[in-house]
């Protein structure tokens, strides 16, 4: 665990000169970080290191996305800097041509103007306004100069960090799988009948049809889900980090709309619970691959489509920011995981997460349950 969080300790520095927003983000996924490793210090239980494991995770993720933005300032940077001392490239070549050419001639004749006396005065009076300028313009070149070394050595230095600490985060995923294989303790409100979960599956053609025969499937029912969430509508965080990539009702890339919200995500990004809740279905649903559909509360249940790997089981109660599984990492895009291109657009974020939210088995907007205004 030392290790991972030194190598995030690593990230801070880095950013700060590229820019402010990317240096406090590595500075909250520090404070994450070591707050996780303090946890997973003191964990006794294999739920405890699945929470503290979880947060390691999460605060590398949060980390390696700031490393990414300030590589990619320093990048928009240097190429900056290399337009400027390209298109002073003329006017430097000039002015050495000139010292050279006056470096060559004899003190004498240098000094000698065609126009005689005056003229020389003139030259001199010229040449004693243009000196100020020309130091100016040679400490501001020798300071672009020395920035543009200092970028390209840190962005080699920041590279390396990203390369060893995406190595780290896959370590702390492995951990995490390891831990919830050996978590036992999770209360459970149900179980799921096998074969009536199977009929269902295969009956159902729409998630509408599916959700309302849900509480058909369960059995051995201990308790009722939680009456309200508590004032938390509208100010719950997404469940994974990501950028909003279609709202609700907006068409996607294929001309599908549906009444979710489409969130672009990193590969094997970790999805978390938003909030405390029941899963009430856990696994491969229809087209839209490993789903995982919680019940916050009564007659609310919150769809979550996409992920690669899930976890968890039907009918545990699991709490706010528990673990629910990984996005997928498609292979065309795993070359590319060390670029900055395109940070912050999404052009990296080759993994989609579809959220739909069902209140009484109708669908509602998740903008008005979610904060949906900021980029993870």
């Amino acid at each position: 665990m030392k290790r991972l969080l030194c190598a995030l300790c690593l990230f801070a520095p880095t950013v700060v000169w590229a820019q402010q927003d990317s240096a406090e983000r590595a500075r909250v996924a520090l404070a994450m970080l070591a707050d996780a490793s303090a946890q997973l210090a003191e964990a006794e239980t294999a739920r405890d290191r699945v929470r503290a494991l979880t947060e390691t995770v999460q605060a590398f993720e949060a980390g390696l996305s700031a490393l990414r933005s300030g590589l990619r300032q320093a990048a928009i940077r240097e190429e900056q800097l290399a337009t400027q001392l390209q298109v002073r490239d003329e006017e430097i070549a000039a002015l050495l041509a000139v010292l050279q050419r006056m470096g060559d001639r004899p003190s004498p004749v240098a000094l000698l103007h065609p126009g005689g006396p005056t003229g020389t005065a003139r030259a001199g009076m010229l040449l004693a306004e243009m000196t100020p300028a020309l130091n100016a313009r040679a400490v501001s070149l020798r300071s672009d100069l020395q920035d543009l070394q200092i970028l390209r050595g840190m962005q080699t230095d920041a590279a390396e960090r990203l390369a060893d600490g995406l190595q780290q985060v896959q370590d702390a995923r492995t951990a995490l799988n390891q831990a919830i294989a050996e978590r036992t303790e999770l209360p459970k409100r149900f179980v799921n009948d096998p074969v009536r979960e199977a009929i269902l599956i295969a009956s159902a053609d729409t998630l509408e049809g599916f959700a309302s025969g849900l509480e058909r499937i369960s059995v051995d029912q201990t308790a009722e889900a939680p009456a309200s969430l508590a004032g938390e509508k509208g100010d719950l965080p997404l469940p994974v980090q990501g950028i909003l990539l279609h709202g609700a009702g907006e068409a996607d890339a294929a001309g599908i709309t549906r009444p979710g919200i489409i969130l672009a995500t990193r590969p094997q990004a970790i999805v978390t619970s938003p909030v405390a809740a029941t899963i009430r279905y856990s696994g491969p649903l229809l087209d839209l691959g490993q789903v995982v559909i919680l019940e916050p509360q009564a007659q609310v249940l919150f769809v979550l489509a996409g992920l690669d790997i899930v976890y968890g089981t039907a009918g545990e109660v699991i709490d706010a920011g528990a673990p629910l599984g990984l996005m997928g990492d498609a292979a065309a895009k795993k070359r590319s995981e060390l670029s900055t291109d395109g940070d912050d657009t999404g052009a990296e974020r080759s993994e989609t997460l579809y959220i739909e939210v069902r209140q009484d088995n109708l669908p509602e907007d998740p903008s008005l349950w979610f904060r949906t205004d900021k980029n993870g």
